[in-house]
């Protein structure tokens, strides 16, 4: 299986602008520029898409790693935070991903939450394309 996206850059970096759109049309020439990536201006950026995918992917990986495991999720919310630092030898890198989970589950402890999510943020396969530190915070409502 193959999923398609793209990106159309016009100008130079500090004053360009792009579009970004993926295959499924969820995205169809969404605006990003030098002010959405490294300031507040309105429109996406790549780490905030990057967010989205592994918090997306993680969730999905949580709820089959908890049927695995006997439990049938009502509801799981994930927030990836993805922190980008210019570093002088390397520019500008994406260092690490937290990932806060907030989840609710009939039966289940917070220990057996713990050690399910760990197993699934191991088994994303977001995570394992990440290269970045990836840490996670789980937690019953």
């Amino acid at each position: 299986m193959t999923r398609q996206a793209s990106a159309i850059w016009r100008g130079d970096l500090k004053t360009g602008r792009g579009a970004i759109s993926t295959e499924s049309t969820a995205l169809h020439d969404t605006p990003y520029s030098f002010g959405t990536r490294f300031e507040n201006g309105p429109g996406t950026n790549p780490e905030e898409l990057i967010g989205a995918a592994h918090a997306g992917c993680f969730s999905m990986a949580l709820s089959a790693e908890l049927q695995k495991a006997g439990f049938t999720p009502d509801k799981i919310a994930t927030i990836a935070m993805v922190t980008i630092e210019n570093h002088p030898q390397t520019s500008w890198t994406i260092t690490k991903i937290h990932l806060v989970t907030s989840a609710r589950i009939p039966g289940i402890n917070a220990d057996q939450l713990t050690e399910i999510a760990n197993n699934a943020k191991t088994g994303c396969p977001i995570s394992r394309l990440l290269k970045a530190e990836i840490t996670l915070s789980a937690k019953l409502v």
